[in-house]
């Protein structure tokens, strides 16, 4: 029984000093009489929680906390933050849970709905760090580590995301979100076959969900099985006819072809009622759809309404790019890389192909990837995430990582070398002594590279300016490249990245090999010889054959390296040059100059 004159706020206070006092046993007693007699007290069954851990009753502790978590959700300031997410006015819900915070800084609810709206802005980095508290306060609040899970995917750090999903499925094995993620997860660090497997019961257990479908799809996509993936994706959009998502990614298969029906089909969406992302996937799936009948102009006229409406969800700034390789200009001077050569060989197991992307970067790939001492692995997040972690809270944070560099000394780049190595050694599962990271953008850290990991090898995918920026234009990649929307931008992100290469040759020659798209068409074995030549490896024949290789590639031109050699990709721009002026005249001279 409560005391007459002890107050609700007056027993929390005292539970609180005997819980700092180290007496955990007194406070649970006096925490456990105050529940039971106001059960809605969040801040008592949370101090109850704290208080059983500390004696080592771990599955009470965990009632204790998750009790805490239902009684703060009763809060009417929390029921309007959550309406205010649910209707993604989010304006509106971030004073409330700052209020809320400020005024309870325990209340794990509250926390854990203020990372979910730092997550909805992309800011995750400060999402992660309040999950992380919420589950500090509250180790068994099981929808915390769910979306923490979610927030490391989100960061790419797929292996990190698969051992807390594992955590969650042990107490909710059947929850199909969960599993859902944790197969997306295992598919980005080749664990196909569990991912396969997920995704198998997932689809039989929960056959009317589109989503599922089509992530199935994506999976299939990657490991070879093209005909089963266009069963799942034709599936999906049984279940959900509008779904521009699955129409896109039909298109991107590249070898398959749309009917009449199915043209129909997405033009009939289109003047439905449907989001702004379902409309943006189908204006780029017509418009490969109408690419293959040759109907240019109206493919053209798809493709630049479905760019029209994906740039004006993107906060581009090529200005920034600009001012990123400008940067890198002053930086990397030959007395800077003259100065650190302590460890020449460090990082000597990787090799980087980068460039452009839709630049003939997964044939290169794919052509090393068939070498006995070479594994593929895929496009890896691990460089730029490095380099963009120095900036954070700068206040020019795009170049920051660059000032590091010109004042690291060799203890510093030594340590982001084998930060490097050892963050991508997740995805080595064969033993080979060299691996491949085929990330496109990566020309844009190549003073990292050449700086942490003075050893690597560094090939430079090229392909002319107007096949390569229009095959970008026609191209919706699922998050990043947000220079591909504008051909504007799109010719000025290519001239960026040419000038910067040509720094590159200029204080560090011989460090990168160039490989032209169009002379690996016109001479496989020779340029694939000077490329095996360049990394020290032997000539395999095997290297030849590459389209025999069965190795998951997650790229769009997934289906396009599993065919031998063709010209189908060439001068494919001159369908559309009426409608290319702005791209043309923004190259300028690189239209002709550009293997340089």
């Amino acid at each position: 029984m409560l005391q007459a004159n002890e107050t609700i706020s007056t027993m929390i206070d005292l539970a609180r000093r005997q819980m700092e006092s180290g007496e955990p046993a007194l406070a649970a007693t006096r925490l456990r009489a105050l529940v039971a007699a106001s059960p809605g007290q969040a801040e008592a069954h949370r101090l109850l929680g704290r208080a059983l851990r500390a004696l080592g009753d771990t599955a009470a502790a965990e009632g204790a906390e998750l009790a805490a978590i239902r009684a703060a959700t009763h809060d009417p300031a929390l029921a309007q933050a959550a309406l205010a997410l649910v209707e993604n006015e989010l304006h509106v819900a971030e004073p409330i849970l700052k209020a809320r915070l400020r005024e309870n800084p325990f209340d794990v609810a509250a926390i854990r709905m203020l990372a979910e709206l730092a997550g909805r802005i992309g800011r995750y980095g400060d999402a992660e760090q309040l999950l992380r508290r919420a589950l500090e306060l509250a180790p068994a609040f099981g929808a915390a580590r769910a979306n923490l899970a979610t927030v490391l995917y989100k960061q790419n750090r797929f292996g990190e995301a698969v051992e807390l999903l594992e955590q969650v499925l042990a107490r909710e094995p059947d929850h199909p979100s969960h599993l859902s993620l944790k197969a997306a997860s295992l598919g980005r660090i080749g664990g196909y076959d569990e991912a396969l497997d997920l995704y198998g019961q997932l689809t039989a257990r929960f056959p009317q969900q589109p989503a599922i479908w089509m992530s199935y799809g994506h999976i299939l996509k990657t490991v070879g099985r093209q005909d089963d993936s266009i069963t799942a994706y034709r599936h999906a959009l049984a279940l959900q006819p509008q779904l521009g998502e699955v129409w896109w990614s039909l298109a991107n298969l590249k070898t398959f072809r749309f009917t009449a029906e199915d043209r129909a089909a997405m033009t009939g969406a289109l003047a439905g009622e449907i989001s702004d992302e379902d409309r943006f996937h189908l204006h780029f799936a017509l418009g490969k759809a109408f690419e293959d009948e040759r109907d240019f102009a109206a493919s053209f006229t798809y493709y630049a309404e479905g760019n029209r409406l994906r740039r004006a969800l993107i906060d581009y700034d090529a200005g920034q790019t600009r001012a990123m390789v400008d940067a890198t200009i002053a930086t990397l001077t030959p007395a800077l890389l003259t100065r650190h050569q302590d460890d020449p060989t460090r990082g000597s197991e990787v090799i980087f192909i980068l460039g452009m992307p839709r630049a003939g970067s997964t044939l290169i790939e794919q052509i090393l990837a068939s070498h006995s001492m070479i594994e593929g692995t895929m496009e890896l997040p691990d460089l730029p995430a490095m380099a963009l972690r120095a900036g954070k809270g700068k206040t020019d944070g795009s170049t920051a990582w660059l000032d590091m560099l010109a004042t690291a000394d060799a203890a510093q780049l030594a340590a982001l070398g084998e930060e490097y190595l050892e963050r991508t050694r997740i995805h080595r599962s064969q033993g080979k002594p060299f691996y491949i990271d085929k990330l496109p953008n990566n020309w844009l850290y190549v003073g990292l590279i050449l700086l942490a990991l003075p050893g690597a090898k560094i090939i430079d995918a090229r392909r002319h300016p107007l096949d390569c920026c229009f095959s970008n234009f026609k191209q919706h990649f699922a998050k990043g490249q947000s220079f591909s929307y504008d051909l504007a931008d799109m010719a000025d992100y290519y001239a960026d990245y040419v000038r910067a290469m040509q720094h590159v040759d200029k204080v560090a020659p011989g460090r990168v090999h160039r490989v032209i798209h169009e002379q690996v068409i016109d001479d496989l074995a020779g340029e694939t010889r000077a490329l095996l030549t360049y990394l020290g490896v032997p000539f395999e024949d095997a290297c030849l054959r590459f389209y025999e290789n069965e190795r998951a590639v997650r790229t769009a031109s997934s289906e396009q390296v599993r065919r031998p050699i063709n010209r189908d990709g060439v001068d494919q721009w001159r369908h559309y040059e009426p409608w290319l002026g702005p791209l043309i005249d923004r190259l300028g001279p690189l239209v002709d100059n550009w293997r340089d």
